[in-house]
């Protein structure tokens, strides 16, 4: 391994010392933290290897910045995860600022109190979640098209039991 291949706390394995972390790099030399202490070695004749998996881009026409939050945009998007802060604004107009007051029968208990906002959030978290499950379930290579129609059932009937919440969405193509 050449010593312009490594970087600053990557991952390394060493044929005699097993497998390491780089501390510090030097001309043809770098401090290396292996279980057993830290040692100096010279990655070219040591043999030494990276022990966690790389990628090389060559020709890049836009910032690496730009690139990496592109590619984490879409994989959330493909997931159907929402921000927090895009969820909220989709809330119906007349539960803004609101509360869910809940009141336990026995009088000696606290009330509790939760902003609308809060729990309109964890409402269509679950929904998410439950989008992410399907998607994981139709995608997995070892279940079987049976079993995953079975599972698929018990989705379908936990959007059914959700439907109560449907009130709080502004828009009917958020809903369950």
């Amino acid at each position: 391994m050449k010593i312009e291949s490594l970087h600053i706390g990557m991952s390394v394995l060493h044929p005699q010392y097993g497998t390491g972390t780089v501390k510090s790099i030097a001309e043809n030399a770098a401090d290396i933290l292996f279980t057993d202490g830290k040692r100096t070695v010279s990655p070219e004749s040591a043999g030494l290897e990276p022990a966690e998996a790389s990628a090389a881009l060559s020709g890049l026409n836009v910032p690496l910045k730009q690139l990496v939050r592109e590619a984490v945009e879409d994989t959330i998007a493909s997931l159907g995860i929402e921000k927090p802060e895009a969820s909220a604004s989709k809330i119906g107009q007349r539960w803004h600022k609101g509360k869910i007051v809940m009141h336990p029968h026995d009088p000696a208990l606290q009330t509790k109190e939760v902003e609308m906002d809060v729990f309109f959030h964890k409402v269509v978290m679950v929904r998410n979640n439950l989008r992410v499950l399907e998607q994981k379930i139709n995608a997995h290579e070892k279940l079987s098209d049976a079993e995953k129609v079975e599972m698929q059932q018990y989705i379908t009937r936990s959007y059914g039991s959700l439907t109560t919440f449907n009130v709080l969405f502004r828009e009917k193509e958020d809903q369950f």
